[in-house]
């Protein structure tokens, strides 16, 4: 489960950082890196307010997304923010896979994907089903990021799960992720936690046995967090049965390590704590 959660993020995740996707909302209308990254992710919940996206986004400091929603909605609507996400999932896709983008492994595995996402439970999982919602594109390469796009949100509310679950707030979890080194060190910057908050959760986690004096994790936190990380994966497990859930892994991996190897797609370290592949 964790190669194929690997390869589906690498195929969605290039629309938070491509240029392509900062043209298309700015031509949009939207104001700022944060205001596209907060309307584009959340349009599909309608005209979400800055509670409900705080809530389904979670380790964002709510001052984060509260600069960005809802006057989101006042420059662009959400239909007009998805067709700019969609055209720019589009354009960065085109560039990056190159002449793989109408190899036959791209339709197997859209369909493979289509047909995961289509089993994947709503209940309790909001973005996913937000965005399982919306029409399936008709190419290929653009049904297979749909669909890797609900899945990975359909993992993500399932994390949520887990974090609260597990105790960890959304402050917290980043700063476990920093302690684990799949996140920089710009990680409370980037999500918008102020040093003070962040202090006061080090302090939190030290406490609950987390920490080390120094910041890094204890055994018992390296235990508890590996409890929550296999919560997740239990939670996202495809309903694709064994075999097709390997062809899908073997479809989806010359597509990932064409965008990762792309240079510059996907950073690494990056703020979804996504490791290399």
């Amino acid at each position: 489960m964790d190669e194929v959660w690997r390869l589906i993020e690498a195929y969605h995740a290039p629309i938070y950082f491509s240029d392509e996707a900062a043209a298309a909302y700015k031509a949009a209308g939207l104001k700022g890196y944060w205001m596209g990254y907060f309307a584009s992710r959340s349009a599909a919940m309608g005209e979400p307010g800055p509670e409900m996206v705080t809530a389904t986004f979670y380790n964002f400091a709510p001052r984060r997304v509260e600069r960005a929603i809802p006057d989101a909605w006042r420059f662009c609507a959400p239909g007009k923010v998805l067709d700019a996400r969609l055209e720019a999932a589009d354009r960065t896709l085109r560039r990056l896979l190159g002449d793989l983008i109408t190899a036959p492994e791209v339709a197997e595995a859209a369909g493979l994907a289509t047909q995961a996402a289509a089993a994947c439970p709503p209940q309790g999982r909001p973005l996913a089903a937000a965005h399982a919602a919306l029409p399936v594109p008709a190419e290929p390469h653009l049904a297979l990021w749909w669909a890797a796009t609900v899945l990975r949100e359909f993992r993500g509310d399932g994390h949520i799960a887990a974090l609260v679950t597990g105790g960890l707030d959304g402050c917290e979890a980043n700063r476990v992720s920093v302690a684990v080194g799949t996140s920089s060190p710009q990680q409370r910057e980037q999500r918008g936690w102020t040093e003070q908050e962040w202090d006061a959760c080090t302090e939190r986690l030290a406490a609950r046995g987390w920490l080390t004096a120094d910041g890094a994790l204890t055994e018992q936190g390296r235990a508890d967090r590996a409890a929550i990380e296999d919560t997740t994966d239990r939670l996202a497990a495809p309903a694709l049965g064994p075999a097709a859930t390997a062809r899908l892994t073997e479809c989806l991996r010359p597509l990932a390590h064409r965008i990762v190897g792309s240079g510059g797609a996907i950073p690494f370290p990056n703020a979804m704590a996504l490791p290399p592949i």
